[in-house]
C-alpha cells in the first residue's frame, strides 16, 4: 500500500487499536525508566535523559523492524492489485449515483445482436470499445490489422465492427508486444461531448492518505497532458479521517474549469467518487475524460478502478470480477498454490524462500551476467506439493534456460525442499540444467534425498556459487 495511514474505511477499527497501543507505550515507558534505575544503582527514577534515551533506543528498534517488515510486504504487493474492466467499472459507479453513459457488455456477435436491439433501440450512433486490462486502446492495433480499439460507428455497422474485436489481438502501449485477447466489448452510448477533463483519486505517499488530481484538459494520457499543461494539473489531498469536505470538492470542481455543468451538482459527483473510493477499498481510481454533455451533466466517460487486494475478504462481490484470462497464466497458477510470483523477461528461473533472499539471488544473478525470468518467493512454510507446483511454473515459461533453487532453511526445511525437486523431476520433463544451493535445517538430509535421487543437479556452496553456475550453465 502506498499509504502508511490507513484506509478511510478502517478508521473506527484502528480508533480502539490505537488506545490500547497508548497504554502499553505508557506502561512500557514506566518499564523503561525503572530498567534504568536497576543499571545505574540508583533507587530513584531515571533522569529524564535517561529515560528519552532508552525510549529513542526502543523506538529506533522497533521503527527498524517495522520498516524491513513493510519493505517485504511491498515488494510482494506492489503489482497485485485487482483491477477491473471498464463496463465493470461503470456499472460500480452507477450503483454509488454517479452519472455514466448508457452502455452493455457482450461476449458474442449473438449479444452484439441482442444489446442493439435491447438496448440501443433508436440509437443513430454507438459506440464500441474492445475490453482488455490495458490503457492505450483507442491508438492500439489488432494483430489482424485493425486500428484502433474504439470505434464510434452507426448503430447498423456496430455488429460488423464488434465481430471484428472479438476474440482478437489488441497490441497497445502498455501490452507490450505480445498483446491481449479482446473477449468482450462494451457497447455505449453517443454522448455529445462538449468538455473532455481528467480526474482520478489514489493514494499517496506524501501526504498520507487520498490525493484528488485533476486536470481542465482531458481525453489523453495523463503523462502526455502532465508533459503539455503542467500548471493545469491540481492535487487536492483529503484527510483520511474527516473525509472529502465540500472545501475539498469546491477546489476540485473549480480546477476543472466547467463550462457548462451545474457547480453543486458536480461537487455532489466528486464527493459520490470519493465515497466510492473509500467504500470500496480503492487504490486507484481514474476517469479519462470526465466530460460535460451539451445537456450540461457531468458525466464519466470511462472508468478505470484497482483495488486493494488485502481487502478481498470485505469486497467479495468485486473481487468475483476479477478476469484471470487477462493475467499472466503463471501468476494465476502461482496464486492458487499461494506462492509469491512475478514473471520476469530473463533466462534464470529462480525459486527462493523469503522475499530478501529472492531479491538478493536476482541481484547476484544479474552480476554474473545473467538476468533473472521471475521472483518466486515459496516462503517458510512451503509445502512439498507448493514445490512442485513451483517447479511446473518455472519450466512453463519457454525462456527460461536454467534454474537456480536458493534456499536457506529455517522455518523452512531443506529436506521438505529436496523432496519437492525429486517429484517435480518425476512429474515434469526437466529439459534445463537445476542449480541447487540449499544451507539451514535439515540441509544433510536435502543433500541425501538429492544425491539418491539419481538427478543431474548441479550443486553450488553458497549464493555466489551458485548464481556463477546458474549463468554458465544457461551460457552452455
Amino acid at each position: 500500500p502506498l499509504s502508511r495511514r490507513p484506509h478511510p474505511s478502517r478508521k473506527k477499527e484502528n480508533e480502539g487499536e490505537n488506545k490500547v497501543k497508548r497504554r502499553k507505550n505508557n506502561q512500557t515507558a514506566k518499564g523503561i525508566g525503572f530498567h534504568a534505575c536497576r543499571v545505574s544503582g540508583s533507587k530513584e527514577p531515571a533522569p529524564p535523559t535517561q529515560l528519552a534515551a532508552a525510549m529513542v533506543r526502543g523506538s529506533l528498534g522497533k521503527l527498524a523492524s517495522r520498516a524491513v517488515s513493510v519493505a517485504g510486504r511491498w515488494q510482494h504487493q506492489q503489482l497485485r492489485r485487482l483491477n477491473i474492466h471498464e463496463y465493470q467499472g461503470a456499472d460500480l459507479m452507477s450503483k454509488y449515483g454517479i452519472n455514466v453513459p448508457k452502455g452493455t457488455a457482450a461476449g458474442s456477435v449473438q449479444e452484439v445482436q441482442n444489446a442493439l436491439k435491447n438496448v440501443f433501440p433508436s440509437e443513430k450512433e454507438i459506440v464500441v470499445k474492445s475490453q482488455i486490462l490495458a490503457g492505450g486502446r483507442g491508438l492500439g492495433t489488432f494483430k489482424s490489422g485493425l486500428k484502433g480499439g474504439v470505434h464510434i460507428v452507426k448503430a447498423e455497422e456496430a455488429e460488423g465492427i464488434a465481430s471484428k474485436m472479438l476474440g482478437q489481438i489488441l497490441v497497445t502501449k502498455q501490452t507490450g508486444p505480445e498483446g491481449k485477447i479482446v473477449s468482450k466489448v462494451y457497447l455505449c452510448e453517443k454522448l455529445s461531448l462538449t468538455n473532455e477533463m481528467y480526474f482520478a483519486i489514489t493514494l499517496d505517499r506524501k501526504t498520507a492518505g487520498p490525493l484528488i488530481i485533476a486536470c481542465s484538459k482531458g481525453g489523453t494520457s495523463i503523462e502526455d497532458l502532465a508533459e503539455k499543461y503542467p500548471d493545469m494539473i491540481i492535487k487536492v489531498p483529503v484527510d483520511v479521517f474527516k473525509g472529502i469536505t465540500d472545501e475539498d470538492a469546491a477546489k476540485v470542481v473549480d480546477g476543472l474549469a466547467l463550462k457548462a455543468a451545474d457547480r453543486e451538482s458536480a461537487m455532489e459527483q466528486i464527493k459520490k467518487l470519493y465515497e466510492l473510493f473509500c467504500k470500496t477499498d480503492c487504490t486507484l481510481l481514474e476517469i479519462n475524460p470526465l466530460a460535460e454533455t451539451a445537456d450540461n451533466k457531468l458525466v464519466a466517460a470511462d472508468a478505470k478502478l484497482n483495488f486493494d487486494d488485502n481487502a478481498a475478504f470485505r469486497q467479495r462481490e468485486i473481487f468475483a470480477l476479477r478476469d484471470t484470462t487477462q493475467e499472466d497464466p503463471r501468476e494465476v497458477a502461482a496464486a492458487k498454490a499461494d506462492l509469491n510470483y512475478i514473471g520476469l523477461d530473463g533466462e534464470i528461473g529462480c525459486m527462493v524462500n523469503g522475499a530478501g533472499l529472492a531479491m538478493a539471488t536476482m541481484d547476484i544473478i544479474k552480476l554474473h551476467g545473467g538476468t533473472p525470468a521471475n521472483f518466486l518467493d515459496v516462503g517458510g512454510s512451503a509445502s512439498e506439493g507448493q514445490v512442485v507446483e513451483a517447479f511446473k511454473i518455472l519450466t512453463s515459461d519457454d525462456r527460461v534456460k536454467a534454474i537456480l533453487v536458493n534456499i536457506f532453511g529455517g522455518i523452512m526445511k531443506c529436506d521438505v525442499i529436496a523432496s519437492g525437486i525429486v517429484n517435480a523431476a518425476k512429474q515434469v520433463d526437466l529439459k534445463v540444467p537445476v542449480v541447487v544451493r540449499l544451507e539451514g535445517t535439515n540441509v544433510d538430509q536435502g543433500k541425501r534425498i538429492l544425491k539418491e535421487s539419481g538427478m543431474a543437479l548441479i550443486t553450488a556452496e553458497d549464493l555466489d556459487d551458485a548464481a556463477e553456475k546458474a549463468v554458465k550453465a544457461y551460457a552452455k
